[in-house]
């Protein structure tokens, strides 16, 4: 709570920044809140800056792809750098999140694979066990694959994280992260760090 506190402040510059580009691109929402599903399973909604068009979702969720016609152009950057997650300071506050761990999906998330084979996540080896430990900001499939890798890889990496969780691993993943968010490779395909 304090850490997640001091960082609202520390960034609340870039609060009112972000704010004012998002609602000048096309006057729409600032925020975007989206249910996640968080430890044990359980729904939260995660709070973010919204970096898509207005109504880019009909239907049921689906990832965002390279160069998705759904991005807006601050969007781009805000993702590029992971401004786009600055809002879930406020979730980390909560306790719905900690700032490492896997990923927060959402409920009923869908992956589709290049041959339009479409399959729920949570239909993928390693979604129930990856709920054993709050959802993060940042994590180990976040820094190490591209946002595109496959869910199996990244459950991988989830579970690998959830085996070696320590202070200095997560320490290590934040240092990493503020390297990455520093040099806008959050969207990367190329090796992030």
């Amino acid at each position: 709570m304090i850490v997640s506190s001091l960082g609202f402040c520390i960034s609340l510059p870039l609060w009112i920044i972000f704010c004012a580009l998002i609602w000048i691109e096309d006057q729409g929402p600032i925020f975007y809140t989206q249910e996640r599903v968080g430890k044990d399973g359980k729904i939260f909604r995660a709070l973010k800056f919204r970096s898509m068009i207005k109504n880019a979702e009909n239907g049921l969720p689906v990832q965002a792809i390279e160069n998705d016609p759904r991005i807006t152009r601050i969007g781009r950057f805000l993702r590029a750098t992971a401004m786009d997650e600055l809002p879930q300071l406020i979730n980390i506050f909560k306790g719905e999140m900690s700032f490492v761990g896997p990923r927060a999906l959402r409920p009923k998330e869908r992956e589709v694979f290049g041959n339009s084979e479409v399959t729920e996540l949570r239909n993928i080896l390693g979604y129930k066990e990856r709920h054993r430990v709050r959802p993060g900001l940042t994590g180990y499939a976040q820094v190490y694959l591209p946002p595109d890798a496959p869910s199996l890889e990244k459950f991988k990496y989830d579970l690998i994280y959830i085996e070696k969780m320590s202070f200095l691993l997560d320490l290590k993943l934040i240092l990493f992260s503020f390297w990455i968010s520093f040099r806008g490779k959050w969207q990367s395909r190329r090796k992030k760090i």
